[in-house]
């Protein structure tokens, strides 16, 4: 195959736990007898409240062939690629077993919201019934916070906003008062950006991306400063299918499969997250062969030293493209289909100006709205009917 496949999960494959009927259908297409895959299949989903293996385990049975871990891609995944962060105290927010995430992904100190609140517990003040009922110790053995790591929504929304408030304001300092003075405030990391997702209501759901307003503007009010981020994750992050090419080209080399991996097709139910990101992501690797194209010419033309001349222009860019290697890929498009967040009969206004608020542009403060770029490549009815089109754009007939 010269081609790979990006799937999400919520509102392409599953509805909450209900599987969507055309999934199973889709994935027999993709396996041989011997129930291997026929092409390099990669799970991007923008959920983090739990381990690969365990989403793998659940795809498995879900659709019924083998998935391993190296096919999923959680939002989180790429936090692997952060480094200087893995040696500093970080506090992580979300659900699920966010210490034993935060440890696989290779961070060594790490201080859960539960843990802060118990080592601070007169910070914790909305529920009445959690306060504490005697004042507490004032000794406190907590290390200082180096920078915020924000996996997924939690599930109490107002402990996790007051703490990493405070968190913010006293420089990771919990033990003195608020300091709005301290600007840049410590670093904040944030996986999975989605105002809304999928599940089996009729309407789609609060996501990630809805606490994110959240703390946006609950530190805007406070401070009258923007919050900064040092790194978004999640679709449509473009760092994020930068990553899942990566998972592409690792599987088509572990399948000993010669072609190169020059199309990719990015499935999903959500304009604003799966489609924006397969289509920045396209527009990038358009770029990234310009760039790469006009570097080479001026080797060819003798103006460029040698060879090392095509990769000058790149030693400013982030060290995630560095780790990477350049991506092979020369396109990314974007498949919709109607089985999740997308509803047919709704349209996105073509003009910018009509969608600068939150109620028509569902993407994050920090993504600029372009019309083009939540204007799908194809638009199919489920995911199954995607597999077969895939097929005939390729050209690729399962042995």
């Amino acid at each position: 195959p010269g081609f790979g496949l990006l799937f999400d999960i919520d509102g392409v494959l599953v509805r909450g736990k209900t599987p969507i009927p055309a999934a199973k259908k889709a994935f027999q297409k993709l396996v041989n007898p011997q129930r291997q895959f026929l092409v390099p299949v990669v799970f991007v989903t923008n959920a983090g409240n739990c381990l690969r293996q365990t989403k793998a385990d659940q795809l498995s049975h879900i659709l019924g062939v083998p998935i391993s871990q190296d096919q999923v891609m959680m939002s989180h995944s790429p936090l692997r690629m952060f480094r200087k962060y893995q040696d500093k105290c970080v506090l992580v927010s979300g659900q699920g077993p966010v210490l034993d995430i935060a440890k696989n992904l290779g961070f060594s100190k790490v201080v859960t919201i539960d843990a802060l609140r118990e080592s601070f517990p007169l910070l914790d003040m909305v529920d009445h019934n959690r306060r504490p009922k005697v004042l507490p110790s004032s000794d406190v053995n907590l290390p200082k916070i180096d920078a915020v790591i924000l996996f997924g929504e939690p599930i109490r929304w107002e402990t996790n906003l007051q703490l990493i408030v405070d968190v913010l304001l006293t420089n990771g300092n919990l033990g003195g008062a608020h300091n709005s003075q301290s600007y840049p405030h410590i670093p904040v990391l944030a996986c999975n950006v989605d105002l809304l997702w999928m599940a089996e209501a009729q309407s789609p759901r609060f996501g990630h991306g809805t606490f994110l307003v959240c703390l946006e503007n609950i530190y805007k009010k406070i401070t009258g400063k923007e919050l900064k981020y040092e790194a978004l994750m999640g679709k449509p992050s473009e760092l994020t299918y930068h990553y899942a090419e990566y998972l592409i080209r690792s599987q088509a080399a572990k399948r000993e499969w010669r072609n190169p991996i020059g199309n990719l097709y990015a499935i999903g139910d959500n304009l604003m997250t799966d489609i924006y990101g397969a289509n920045l992501y396209n527009r990038y690797l358009e770029e990234n062969s310009r760039k790469s194209s006009k570097a080479l010419a001026k080797v060819v033309a003798g103006t460029g030293s040698n060879a090392s001349a095509i990769s000058q222009e790149e030693e400013s860019d982030n060290a995630w493209e560095r780790e990477l290697a350049p991506p092979s890929a020369t396109s990314c498009r974007s498949v919709l289909v109607c089985t999740g967040v997308y509803n047919p009969h709704t349209q996105v206004p073509s003009d910018p100006s009509q969608c600068i608020t939150e109620t028509v542009f569902h993407g994050h403060r920090d993504f600029r709205f372009d019309p083009a770029l939540v204007e799908p490549g194809y638009l199919v009815q489920d995911v199954d009917a995607a597999v077969q089109l895939i097929f005939e754009q390729e050209n690729f007939a399962p042995l």
